[in-house]
C-alpha cells in the first residue's frame, strides 16, 4: 500500500485514477508520494520513506531538486499538459496588444453614469484604435508544446510566422505548418518581426535575452509577448523601451513590482494554466507518472533524474537503483547480482548530469543479500525491489 499526500488541492479528475494499492494520508511524514502545485517545499523536511514528488504543472521552482535527488526522491513535472491553455491566452495577449481593448474598457468605466454615454463613446473611441494582425510578422522563439501550436494558429489567422528553435524535436517539427519560416538565430527574429512571442525555458542562455542590446535590434513599435518565464525579460530595459516607443506593448503573464504599474505593459495575473481543462490534464499526468514509477520503476518527465522506461516487468524480478553518475557503476551493479547466481534478463542505464538511474530485470527474485550489497556501494542513493 502506497501512502500519498497532497500539498495543494488536486483536481479530482486526476485523483480518481489511483488504484486500490493507494491511500491518502494527511500526515506528510508517512508519504511515499507527494503531489504538489504551488506549495513551497524548500524548507520542508522530506519524509524518510518519500519516493517521488509530482508537480501538477511545468515549473518546479518551489521544489528543492538537488535535495530530493540526494535523498533518492524522483521529481516529476507535467510538460505540455497545460500547453493548450497557455497557447490560447498568448493569442489573447496578441489581440490585446494589437487593439487597445484594455485601455478602452477602463475609459468606458471612467465615464459610466455620465449623460449621453453612447455619444461620448462614438466621439472618443478613436483614441483606442489599433490594427489587424493579418499579414503582420510574428516571431516565435521556442516551438515546443506552446510555441508550435501558437505558430500554427497564427498562420491560420493570416500572420506571416517565423520560428526559431535549435532544439526542436522531430515530432514537433512534423506538426508545424509548412508555411512557417525557419530561422536559425533569435537575432533574425529580433530584426525582422512586428510581434515577438517567447516560449523558452529559463536557462543561462535565455535569462534576460530581451534586454537593451536585443531591443535595440528590433523594429520600432514592436510588440513582445511573454507567457513563458518572468526572467526572460530585463524589466528596466523594457520600461525604457516602452517609454521611448521602441516597444509599443509588452504583454506578460508574470506581474511583479515593476511590471504591474509599468506604462505600456499589459500584466495578466499568471492565468496561462488557469483553466479547468489544464488543471485536470496536469493532475491526470502527474498521477500516472507517479503510479508508473511506484509500480514499475519507470521514470517519465523527471526533472532531477534521467527518463528510463522498461515497461511492465515480465521477468521474475526487477531492481531499480538511483545513484551518482560515477565511473564503473553499472559493472559493479551487474557483478553484485551475478555473484548471487542470478541472470540479468534485461537492463537499462541512463545518466543526467551528476545523477543516474539503472533498471535490472532478473530471472529470479533478488536475494536480501544482493540488495544490501547494492545499497552499500559508493554513490548509491536508493535501491528499490519492484518485483
Amino acid at each position: 500500500m502506497y501512502h500519498i499526500h497532497y500539498l495543494n488541492k488536486i483536481s479530482p479528475k486526476g485523483t480518481a485514477l489511483w488504484g486500490e494499492d493507494y491511500t491518502l494520508t494527511d500526515d506528510v511524514a508517512q508519504a511515499e508520494g507527494i503531489l504538489v502545485r504551488s506549495a513551497a517545499m524548500h524548507d520542508m523536511d522530506l519524509p524518510e520513506g518519500l519516493l517521488a514528488v509530482a508537480r501538477a504543472g511545468a515549473g518546479v521552482n518551489n521544489i528543492p531538486l538537488d535535495k530530493c535527488a540526494e535523498q533518492g526522491v524522483v521529481v516529476f513535472n507535467t510538460p505540455g499538459a497545460n500547453a493548450r491553455s497557455v497557447m490560447e491566452l498568448t493569442l489573447c495577449g496578441l489581440l490585446l496588444a494589437s487593439r487597445d481593448v484594455t485601455g478602452g474598457i477602463e475609459w468606458v468605466k471612467s465615464i459610466a453614469g455620465t449623460e449621453n454615454i453612447a455619444k461620448q463613446v462614438e466621439k472618443g473611441k478613436s483614441q483606442f484604435a489599433g490594427h489587424e494582425i493579418l499579414g503582420r510578422k510574428l516571431g516565435v522563439i521556442g516551438l515546443g508544446a506552446v510555441g508550435g501550436p501558437l505558430a500554427n494558429a497564427a498562420r491560420s489567422l493570416g500572420m506571416d510566422v517565423y520560428g526559431c528553435d535549435p532544439f526542436i524535436s522531430i515530432d514537433a517539427a512534423w506538426h508545424l505548418d509548412s508555411q512557417i519560416h525557419r530561422v536559425r538565430t533569435r537575432e533574425e527574429i529580433f530584426e525582422s518581426c512586428d510581434v515577438i512571442s517567447l516560449h523558452t525555458p529559463l536557462l543561462d542562455d535565455t535569462r534576460g535575452m530581451i534586454n537593451r542590446e536585443t531591443i535595440g535590434k528590433m523594429k520600432d513599435g514592436v510588440v513582445i509577448l511573454n507567457f513563458a518565464r518572468d526572467l526572460l525579460v530585463d524589466d528596466e530595459a523594457m520600461a525604457e523601451a516602452l517609454a521611448s516607443g521602441k516597444v509599443s506593448r509588452y504583454v506578460t503573464d508574470f506581474p511583479n513590482d515593476r511590471t504591474a504599474s509599468m506604462p505600456g505593459c499589459i500584466a495578466i495575473p499568471h492565468l496561462g494554466a488557469s483553466t479547468e481543462e489544464s488543471e485536470d490534464n496536469c493532475a491526470k499526468m502527474a498521477v500516472r507518472e507517479m503510479m508508473d514509477y511506484l509500480e514499475n520503476g519507470n521514470i517519465s518527465h523527471s526533472v532531477n533524474f534521467p527518463d528510463c522506461d522498461m515497461g511492465v516487468c515480465t521477468a521474475a524480478g526487477r531492481i531499480t537503483i538511483l545513484h551518482g553518475n560515477i565511473p564503473n557503476s553499472l559493472s559493479r551493479f551487474t557483478s553484485a547480482v551475478a555473484s548471487e547466481g542470478v541472470n540479468i534478463a534485461g537492463l537499462m542505464n541512463k545518466s543526467r548530469g551528476k545523477y543516474a538511474y539503472t533498471m535490472l530485470d532478473l530471472d529470479h527474485h533478488p536475494s536480501d543479500a544482493a540488495v544490501e550489497s547494492l545499497r552499500s556501494m559508493e554513490g548509491v542513493l536508493r535501491v528499490r525491489v519492484i518485483k
